[in-house]
């Protein structure tokens, strides 16, 4: 069967870090039909004023962070010891786990785009090991199909595998299309699937889904994505919604009021951090 748009989202211009100017696509009042993703920022600019004020060092409980780069610069430091940076079509992927805090900087490049998602984690495993991962060019496969690649950034394509989480799955492919392409791609039937159009206009079962716009589809066995006029590149999300009660406070992300308060109990005693450094 095949899949629709089921929910279509733009988003809102805002700010955030020390301020960085971005575009909240999903957040808090689309956490139940895109579970188990839970933000979705994005951001295209070519005026570094826009980004450069970056993210300085900030806590998180509860989700994974999953930054992609499809144009820019940004540098990664951590709690745990890491400091790492990405640069084109290249990946960051942190699980916060138990707790760790982290700052982003974000160097002026000739363009910023990309995305960074907010990925739920499973109940039982919100204080997880903390876990900080990079993914650059050499590691991220490129499959060719008529009229266009697709870029493996996370999880399974067609018996190709990449990069996987340790918590959730998540297939996670960068899709470039050209002119009239095409492409059908095969899903589990109830698996959690939502697209997000980085650049261009596409169609999906007839209906026109312009750029910059993210869209929960349908259950089903197949998604076809058809491009409009000029190329196109289009983010593709597939995961397994949780069905979990979720508790959002700022940066920490839990499934009850009472884990929240203990958090930010935490953070205020000095014993937010549970990991040490691992050298």
């Amino acid at each position: 069967m095949e899949r629709k748009p089921k929910m279509k989202v733009e988003g809102y211009r805002t700010q955030d870090g020390a301020g960085v100017s971005l575009v909240r696509v999903l957040g808090n009042d689309t956490i139940q039909e895109f579970d188990p993703i839970l933000m979705l920022d994005s951001f295209d600019s070519t005026n570094p004023d826009d980004y450069t004020a970056g993210f300085p060092m900030h806590p998180h409980r509860g989700i994974e962070t999953v930054s992609y780069l499809s144009r820019g610069k940004m540098v990664h430091r951590d709690t745990l010891g890491n400091e790492d940076g990405i640069s084109d079509g290249e990946v960051q992927w942190m699980n916060s786990g138990s707790g760790i805090e982290h700052e982003e900087q974000v160097p002026a490049a000739d363009r910023l785009l990309g995305v960074q998602l907010w990925l739920n984690l499973p109940q039982k495993e919100k204080m997880s090991k903390p876990m900080y991962r990079s993914l650059h060019k050499d590691e991220i496969e490129e499959i060719d199909f008529d009229g266009g690649k697709i870029r493996l950034l996370a999880g399974e394509y067609k018996g190709h595998v990449g990069f996987k989480g340790e918590h959730l799955p998540l297939n996670y492919y960068d899709i470039h299309m050209d002119e009239n392409a095409e492409i059908t791609i095969d899903t589990p039937e109830d698996a959690s699937v939502m697209i997000f159009t980085l650049i261009g206009d596409v169609y999906i079962d007839g209906e026109r889904i312009k750029e910059k716009t993210a869209v929960k589809l349908t259950d089903g066995d197949k998604l076809t994505i058809k491009n409009a006029d000029n190329f196109s590149q289009v983010l593709f999300m597939e995961s397994k919604a949780l069905n979990e009660p979720v508790a959002w406070a700022g940066p920490i992300v839990m499934n009850s009021k009472e884990e929240i308060l203990q958090a930010y109990d935490d953070l205020r005693n000095g014993t937010f951090i549970k990991e040490e450094i691992d050298y």
